[in-house]
C-alpha cells in the first residue's frame, strides 16, 4: 500500500468518525441510542449509515431504511423524537439548498406537470388503497373527535365538511381532486346535491365513475385549472398539498371565479409551522412528486383581496390516529399485497406511513380545515364542530 492510499484511507476514516460523532450526537438529543434496547431506539446493520446522514440528509436516511441499513420497532416514536430536537434542520445538503433555487425559478406544479404525483402515487394500485383505506376510499385525514375506529372518523369527517359548507339539495359542488368518489357520494346521497369531481389520476377516476355511478355526479381526469362554470359549493381534501406556492394565488383567483356571490369554500389541507418553497427531499422523490406543506403566511396572501376567511379549525393530532390505522390495515393485508409489490416497497410504505405519524404527534405537521367566503355573501357563518 502506497502513503498516498494510506492518507486516502486516512482521511475516509477521519470523516466517517466525524459523521458518526455527529449522528450520535443528534441521537443523544432526541434521547435515542444507536443499537440500543428501546423500540424507538435506532438498530444500525451498515457502519456506512452515518456518513450517508450527513452526506445525503433526509433522503439518504430514508433511502438507507429502504436498503436495510439500518431498522427501529417503533418508527413513529423515533421520528416523533427525532424531529422533536428540531435539529434534523442541520443536516441539509447542498442538493436541498439547490432544490429551492430551482423552485424560485421553475413552476414544479405547473400544468404539465399535474398529472406526475397521478401516475407515481395515486395509480400504483386501487387494491393497495382499499386495503389500506376506509370502507369510503377516503384518502385524507379523519375526525376523531368521537369515533372509535377508521370508518367512524371519516364518516364523521365527510359529516363535518358538509355541514360546514352548508350543503342543500340542488346546490351544484364542486370537488377539487376529488380521490375514488368518496367524499362525492357521500355528499350526494346524503345531502341531494350534484357534484363535479376532478381527479388527475386515472385509476381514481375509474372507480370513483364506478362508485358514483346512479348518482348526480360527473367525475372528470382534469385539471382544476380546466374547469369550466360556477359552483354554489367548493371543497378539496388533501389536494392543496400538489398546488406549489407559485400557484397559490391562481388556485385562489380560480375559486373566486368560480363560485357563486353567496357560495362557500372549505380547503382541507396539511398545514406546516414555517414558510417553505419545497418538500421534504425523500418524500418528493419516494412518495408525493413536486409537494410541499403550505403555511399560514402562504394561505393568508393568497387569499387576500379575494376571499374572506371565515373559520379555521386544526385538528392535526387526528393525523396520527389516522395514518396509524391505515399502516396498520396496510400491514395486515401486505400477505396478499406482496404478491404486485416487493419488499423495498414495503419498507417504503412502512417509513412514509409511520413517519408522518411521528410528525404529526410531535405536531411539525397540522391539518387544517379554513373555510372562505367571496365578499359578496354578507351573511353570518357559524362552523359546526
Amino acid at each position: 500500500m502506497t502513503a498516498t492510499s494510506t492518507s486516502i484511507s486516512l482521511d475516509n476514516r477521519l470523516r466517517h468518525n466525524r459523521a458518526k460523532d455527529k449522528v450520535i450526537e443528534f441521537c443523544k438529543h432526541a434521547g435515542i441510542v444507536p443499537n440500543g434496547n428501546r423500540p424507538f431506539d435506532i438498530q444500525i446493520h451498515d457502519d456506512r449509515l452515518y456518513s450517508r446522514i450527513v452526506a445525503e440528509g433526509s433522503l439518504g436516511l430514508g433511502e438507507a431504511y429502504m436498503d436495510g441499513w439500518w431498522n427501529c420497532e417503533q418508527l413513529d416514536e423515533f421520528f416523533y423524537r427525532l424531529v422533536g430536537t428540531r435539529l434534523h434542520y442541520q443536516f441539509k445538503t447542498w442538493t436541498d439548498y439547490l432544490a429551492v433555487v430551482e423552485a424560485n425559478i421553475i413552476n414544479r406544479q405547473s400544468k404539465s406537470r399535474a398529472y406526475h404525483v397521478g401516475k407515481r402515487h395515486y395509480d400504483i394500485g386501487n387494491n393497495l388503497y382499499r386495503c389500506m383505506l376506509d370502507k369510503n376510499l377516503i384518502y385524507s385525514c379523519g375526525y376523531w373527535r368521537e369515533a372509535s375506529d377508521l370508518d367512524a372518523a371519516q364518516e364523521a369527517k365527510l359529516d363535518l365538511v358538509c355541514k360546514k359548507l352548508m350543503l342543500e339539495p340542488g346546490m351544484r359542488v364542486l370537488d377539487i381532486g376529488c380521490g375514488w368518489g368518496g367524499t362525492a357520494k357521500f355528499a350526494a346521497e346524503r345531502y341531494g346535491v350534484e357534484v363535479v369531481g376532478a381527479t388527475v389520476s386515472e385509476q381514481q377516476a375509474l372507480i370513483a365513475k364506478q362508485l358514483c355511478s346512479g348518482l348526480p355526479i360527473e367525475i372528470k381526469l382534469q385539471d382544476y385549472r380546466d374547469i369550466d362554470g360556477t359552483f354554489d359549493r367548493i371543497y378539496s381534501l388533501g389536494m392543496f398539498e400538489h398546488v406549489g406556492f407559485k400557484n397559490y394565488p391562481g388556485y385562489m383567483r380560480f375559486i373566486a371565479d368560480h363560485l357563486t356571490e353567496d357560495g362557500l369554500f372549505l380547503l382541507h389541507t396539511i398545514g406546516a409551522n414555517y414558510t417553505d418553497k419545497v418538500g421534504n427531499a425523500w418524500v418528493e422523490k419516494y412518495i408525493f412528486p413536486n409537494s410541499m406543506l403550505p403555511s399560514i403566511a402562504q394561505i393568508g396572501s393568497a387569499t387576500e383581496n379575494l376571499l374572506i376567511m371565515e373559520d379555521w379549525q386544526n385538528f392535526g393530532s387526528d393525523y396520527d390516529r389516522t395514518l396509524m390505522a391505515w399502516f396498520e390495515n396496510f400491514d395486515h393485508h401486505w400477505p396478499s399485497l406482496k404478491e404486485g409489490y416487493d419488499e423495498r416497497f414495503y419498507r417504503m410504505w412502512k417509513y412514509y406511513l409511520l413517519g408522518f405519524a411521528g410528525t404529526f404527534r410531535v405536531r411539525e405537521n397540522q391539518l387544517w380545515q379554513i373555510v372562505f367566503t367571496r365578499d359578496k355573501r354578507h351573511q353570518r357563518y357559524d362552523a359546526p364542530r
